[in-house]
């Protein structure tokens, strides 16, 4: 039978999974792993070097694979169901997309869909400077909130636009720019995402608009708080990539963003994306 222990990184974040590659899609790793990933957060798998097809097969063992990045540059660039995420302009013409990365953000927030379940990426080739990326466990933040806080945001929901996210990435955006985005709904959310499991989280980021019914500049002023509120060292966590890390992260239960790097640096990580099973409500 496989062995595998999950080391704990932070306190409220983080673990270090030591297990044998070729072990990885056993039934009882992969449902170890699945409950690790409830509980951490983020998984980290050191230099374990898997590629494409491996991490294909591994992504498939955790859940339904899905590719909702498959309009973007980068998208199945090495094979159907992985995404290439680079600033290299010989395969990324619209950077503006890993750019917006470097911001806190959920995947899949702007789209009529259930936001996916988690996330796998593998780097390939890492930045000499920068390129770190953060995670922020939001149930920590939410569930460390003042409880007279946590009752001023019972019932807000939140207007979520990919607009709003690129704000700070192109000053002055083209109407081909807007024309581009438009592939993203307009979606609402509540500020506080309540599980099926019961646990609840903030559903925050760069995407995050204004909130229903409060002026704009209270609201976004609200969403500002939050987010310095969600990064606070002990919900976080930073990983230095080395080539060949995988991470695994909940997709639902935390956010993440990328320190930025140079352009230049080759930065190139392998994506794959496990489907959302729960409706935010």
């Amino acid at each position: 039978m496989a062995t595998i222990e999950v080391e704990p990184i932070k306190p409220y974040i983080g673990g270090i999974v030591h297990v044998d590659r070729s072990a990885l899609c056993d039934k009882a790793v992969v449902q170890r792993c699945l409950e690790a990933l409830e509980d951490r957060g983020v998984l980290v798998f050191p230099r374990v070097g898997l590629n494409d097809k491996e991490q294909l097969a591994f992504t498939d063992s955790l859940g339904t694979r899905v590719n909702f990045t498959r309009r973007v540059p980068g998208a199945n660039a090495a094979e159907p169901g992985v995404y290439k995420i680079t600033l290299d302009p010989k395969i990324n013409n619209q950077p503006e997309y890993v750019q917006g990365t470097w911001f806190w953000h959920i995947d899949g927030v702007t789209m009529n869909m259930p936001p996916p379940k988690a996330t796998l990426l593998t780097a390939r080739r890492v930045a000499p400077k920068g390129g770190q990326t953060e995670f922020s466990n939001v149930y920590a933040a939410y569930e460390h909130l003042p409880d007279d806080e946590k009752d001023d945001l019972a019932g807000l929901r939140v207007i979520h636009t990919i607009v709003a996210s690129m704000r700070s990435v192109i000053e002055s955006p083209t109407e081909e720019d807007f024309k581009r985005w438009s592939m993203s709904a307009v979606t609402e959310h509540p500020l506080v995402w309540t599980h099926a499991s019961g646990r609840k989280s903030l559903l925050i980021g760069s995407h995050a608009d204004r909130v229903v019914g409060m002026p704009v500049p209270d609201g976004r002023a609200l969403i500002t708080r939050l987010l310095q509120w969600a990064s606070h060292p002990d919900f976080c966590y930073r990983h230095k990539w080395q080539e060949g890390d995988l991470v695994v992260w909940d997709n639902c239960g935390t956010m993440h963003r990328v320190i930025p790097y140079d352009a230049t640096s080759g930065r190139a990580m392998h994506r794959t994306t496990i489907a959302g099973v729960e409706t935010v409500q």
